[in-house]
């Protein structure tokens, strides 16, 4: 008998925990706006808007954990910090780019179908089970 898929284990893992940092709506719109070049802390809380913090430090954490972002001290009074994409960084602008793309040319498109699936399921468009 065939194995009814040929991915590994391994291989779902690795997938999944990449995805799962960049599939994040706050790492695309950091990484985004970081395509722009070098951005201090303060400016891309205020160019994101709607963003925490707190969440932004996480997010601008995890991506240079990840190799997606370096973090750059300057020794000035008072301290100044930039954030820039790394190589790793710019490669992967290019996806999530092409993904911004494709998600503003069919918004249209999914809204309609959101609508129609909630005209003809209404009780499961509200979260509730179906009877």
């Amino acid at each position: 008998m065939k194995p009814r898929h040929l991915h590994h284990t391994e291989d779902c893992r690795a997938v999944s925990d990449i995805l799962q940092r960049i599939g994040d709506k706050w790492t695309v719109l950091v990484v985004s706006r970081l395509g722009d070049g070098p951005m201090r802390f303060n400016e891309l809380r205020h160019i994101i808007g709607g963003i925490s913090q707190k969440m932004l430090t996480t997010t601008l954490r995890g991506l240079e954990r990840d190799g997606f972002v370096t973090r750059t001290m300057f020794p000035t009074i008072p301290p100044r910090v930039d954030y820039e994409l790394t190589e790793l960084g710019h490669e992967l602008l290019v996806p999530v780019n092409a993904l911004g793309e494709w998600a503003r040319l069919n918004t249209a498109r999914v809204n309609a179908a959101r609508a129609k699936f909630d005209a003809a399921c209404p009780e499961r468009a509200k979260g509730k089970k179906a009877a």
